[in-house]
């Protein structure tokens, strides 16, 4: 399904004289109006691997360009939009008036601005104020491109941001009206419970709501493989840690011992550090993160670690998307910090029907 913006123009269908000139009007109607059709033409800034420009592909629109300082993920945007022109380097360091001669018109900006220190994954560390306020190009970028729309994704948190009124504010002033919505990505078809901020512009009106299509939920055992493919290592053995062990004991009390479930490896959550592959998955972080713990007849119980194609498939990415750069470390960090392309397109396909 491909999306086109379209404009009206009004066309003389008179019959021109020899003069060049058109006849004095009879009274009756000469004018017709004409669709102009043009396809939507998209930035991605901080696009990381494409996961927002893979969901606005998916809805028809072209990816001109994508921009991100990490030159790896550059390579996976690459390998998957050969379409697309890549540009690495600061967004606050580049020429955008060369950018707008050379790549315009831009309907459509999507941007992720950098998200770390708004998270509350960070814990208590300390937080910069001048990573945050990179959120600044998108208006620098739009005040040049003059998009129709914009797309804004971060964390729930960006709102708590104490520059964020100011950065709505500077978009409003550029003659964009803003709806604001928290998007879980369970909603839409993806087996993972991903709650992310949307701030969503149109220059012609207020963006409509997005309300995601009736799909069934899907659970992690859609997405897990629980046969031998990947390396399984006992359970129990003299150098696990014990809190993996008390997580583990808590699932066992729930489930039995008889039913695979997952564990929070690293890290630490409010849900118990474990959770049954009968909903989605808890979201998924820039870490290696999630255990697989399932029952053995030899060992009692075996475990391993979610592998990349795994964590792809609960990012809601097809496995057409290719992750082939970078360490493992690498691509679990790409994944993590992307958007679910089945909620960008969504977002997508609201905004072109308007």
């Amino acid at each position: 399904m491909a999306f086109f913006q379209t404009e009206s123009e009004m066309e003389d269908i008179r019959p021109m004289q020899a003069n060049g000139k058109f006849p004095l009007g009879t009274g009756e109607k000469h004018f017709v109006q004409r669709d102009v059709v043009m396809r939507i033409r998209a930035l991605d800034l901080f696009s990381g691997a494409g996961g927002s420009s893979w969901g606005a592909r998916e809805a028809g629109v072209e990816i001109v360009a994508a921009f991100d300082i990490w030159s790896l993920a550059g390579e996976v945007h690459d390998a998957n939009f050969p379409e697309a022109e890549f540009i690495p380097g600061r967004l606050e360091k580049m020429d955008v008036s060369a950018l707008v001669n050379r790549l315009s018109p831009i309907n459509l900006i999507l941007a992720s601005p950098e998200c770390t220190n708004h998270s509350p994954a960070k814990g208590n560390k300390p937080r910069c104020n001048k990573s945050k306020d990179t959120a600044f190009q998108v208006v620098r970028f739009a005040a040049a491109f003059k998009p129709r729309w914009i797309v804004v994704e971060n964390v729930v948190n960006m709102r708590k941001w104490n520059r964020y009124a100011e950065f709505k504010s500077a978009l409003e002033r550029l003659g964009y009206n803003l709806r604001e919505q928290v998007l879980n990505s369970a909603h839409f078809g993806v087996p993972q419970s991903r709650r992310r901020l949307f701030l969503i512009a149109d220059k012609k009106q207020m963006p409509p709501k997005v309300i995601p299509r009736k799909t069934k939920p899907r659970k992690v055992a859609d997405i897990v493989n629980l046969n031998g493919k990947y390396r399984w290592t006992p359970l129990r053995q003299p150098n696990r840690a014990k809190a993996t062990l008390e997580r583990a004991k808590r699932g066992f009390v729930t489930l039995g011992k008889n039913k695979p479930f997952l564990l929070v490896y690293y890290g630490s959550d409010g849900g118990g550090g474990w959770q049954g592959l009968n909903r989605p998955l808890r979201t998924i972080t820039t870490v290696d993160r999630f255990a697989l713990v399932k029952p053995d007849s030899k060992h009692g119980h075996i475990i391993r670690m979610l592998q990349v194609p795994e964590l792809q498939a609960a990012m809601g990415m097809p496995a057409r998307m290719k992750f082939e750069s970078g360490t493992r470390r690498d691509r679990i960090k790409m994944i993590g910090n992307a958007v679910c392309p089945p909620v960008m397109r969504c977002i997508i396909v609201s905004l072109m029907k308007t």
